[in-house]
C-alpha cells in the first residue's frame, strides 16, 4: 500500500534527522528521483517537516535574540514556501500517474488532494515521534508519561485512519471513481505584486 511506503521514509528521515539534531545539517536525499520520483518527494517533503517543527521550538525560546527571532522568522517563511510547492510537486507525480484513467460518468471529486493529506501524513509522523518522547522522558511524572500515552495513542489511531482514507482515495481515483482537480495555494504573502506592504518598497 502507498501508505506503508511513505510512513516508512518519513520515519526513516526523522531517524536520520536526529543523529546530529541540528538544523543546519545539510541535507541529502536517499532517493534518485530518476529512479523512485515519488520516494525522492516523499522525503524531501518529511525533512522540510521536520527541520521547520525545530525551527517552531527555537523561536519559542522566550529569552530569543529580537534579531535572531527575525531571521528565524524568514526563515519558516521560506520553509513553508519550499514546504507548499513540494506539496503540487506531489499532486503532480499523481497528475501524471493517473492522467490516463478513465473518469466515470458519477466520479467524484475529494474534498482534499492526494498530497495534501500526505502532508498531514508527515507531519503525524513528526507528531508520533515526538510525544513517544515525552512517554518515557525520564525527568517527567508519571501522571505526565500517561497523559501522554494516552495522546500518542489517539495519534496512532489518527495515524491509521488516515492512512486507509489515503490509500482508499488512489484506489478510487485510479478507478475512475473520483478525480483529481488541483488548485495552486497562490500565497500572497511572499509575492511583491500582491503583499501591499513589499510592493510598496519597489
Amino acid at each position: 500500500m502507498f501508505s506503508d511506503k511513505a510512513n516508512s521514509i518519513f520515519q526513516d528521515v526523522i531517524k536520520t534527522y536526529k543523529v546530529l539534531n541540528t538544523v543546519d545539517q545539510p541535507f541529502t536525499n536517499k532517493y534518485d528521483k530518476k529512479e523512485d520520483l515519488i520516494a525522492h518527494l516523499l522525503y524531501r517533503k518529511c525533512w522540510i517537516d521536520t527541520v521547520q517543527w525545530a525551527y517552531e521550538d527555537i523561536i519559542r525560546d522566550p529569552n530569543i535574540d529580537p534579531v535572531a527571532a527575525l531571521k528565524l522568522k524568514r526563515m519558516i517563511d521560506a520553509s513553508n514556501q519550499d514546504r507548499t510547492d513540494t506539496v503540487e510537486y506531489i499532486d503532480s507525480y499523481f497528475l501524471d500517474k493517473y492522467k490516463d484513467v478513465t473518469v466515470k460518468a458519477d466520479a467524484k471529486i475529494n474534498s482534499e488532494s492526494p498530497a495534501w493529506a500526505i502532508d498531514r501524513l508527515s507531519i503525524l509522523a513528526l507528531k508520533i515521534y515526538h510525544m513517544h518522547l515525552e512517554t518515557v522522558r525520564e525527568d517527567a511524572t508519571e501522571d505526565h508519561k500517561a497523559a501522554c500515552q494516552k495522546k500518542l495513542d489517539v495519534l496512532l489511531e489518527q495515524r491509521k485512519d488516515l492512512s486507509t482514507a489515503i490509500d482508499d482515495l488512489l484506489s478510487d481515483i485510479a478507478n475512475g471513481d473520483k478525480y483529481m482537480k488541483v488548485y495552486k495555494q497562490m500565497k500572497m504573502y511572499n509575492d511583491d505584486e500582491l503583499n501591499p506592504v513589499l510592493r510598496g518598497q519597489k
